[in-house]
């Protein structure tokens, strides 16, 4: 499986981490979200699968709880993984990141997680601005 950022670091104790984004067309545009805390960054709605949860029902749930919106007919499109520092859960991760295809198809709420906004963008600016460089290539094999 691809790696993507920097390698683990020697010693360090890695959780695995798995989570589930998607990649949001609709006319044209990519849904997005802009999130500013604790670093503001540009990403494709996702995030962690919890215990339980099956890697689509996060895929819903993140996505509406990043965006507002709800999605329909998700399609994985591969996975990769990355090392991080996770600030938020003082938390050392090895991320498996599961990416997806949807449709975003009804806006139910505004984002309801804090720090988080939903954006349109076109493809293109999409690919300058998201930060994952796993998210971006993803994005661009599609595009």
């Amino acid at each position: 499986m691809r790696r993507y950022g920097s390698p683990p670091v020697t010693g360090q104790n890695y959780t695995l981490r798995p989570g589930a984004y998607a990649i949001l067309p609709r006319d044209g545009k990519l849904l997005v979200t802009f999130q500013a805390q604790p670093d503001p960054e540009f990403q494709l709605p996702g995030g962690g699968i919890d215990d339980g949860e099956s890697a689509i029902q996060a895929l819903h749930r993140e996505v509406w709880e990043e965006t507002g919106w709800a999605i329909g007919a998700p399609r994985r499109l591969g996975a990769y993984r990355r090392f991080v520092y996770m600030p938020d859960y003082d938390l050392h991760a090895e991320k498996l990141c599961h990416v997806f295809l949807a449709r975003p198809i009804l806006r139910r709420s505004a984002p309801k997680e804090p720090d988080h906004t939903a954006l349109w963008l076109a493809p293109e600016a999409a690919l300058d601005l998201i930060a994952s460089d796993g998210d971006r290539d993803f994005l661009n094999a599609l595009l």
